[in-house]
């Protein structure tokens, strides 16, 4: 399976990987690079809404 996500900037890519990693150790999740089809459900929305949360904190500290 590969990923559509097309990047604006060659170096987000990178930068969303370890945003993405760095947010499932803080919220206690084992994720690791490459596959991780063992997650369940629940663990990878929680990554994906911590990574909103802050997302959306950081714009508003930008505003």
């Amino acid at each position: 399976m590969t990923s559509n996500n097309n990047y604006v900037d060659p170096n987000a890519k990178e930068a969303m990987k370890q945003f993405k990693m760095e947010t499932a150790r803080e919220v206690g999740v084992n994720l690791k690079e490459g596959y991780n089809g063992d997650l369940t459900s629940k663990q990878a929305g929680t990554i994906g809404g911590e990574m909103v949360r802050k997302m959306i904190k950081k714009y508003e500290e930008n505003l």
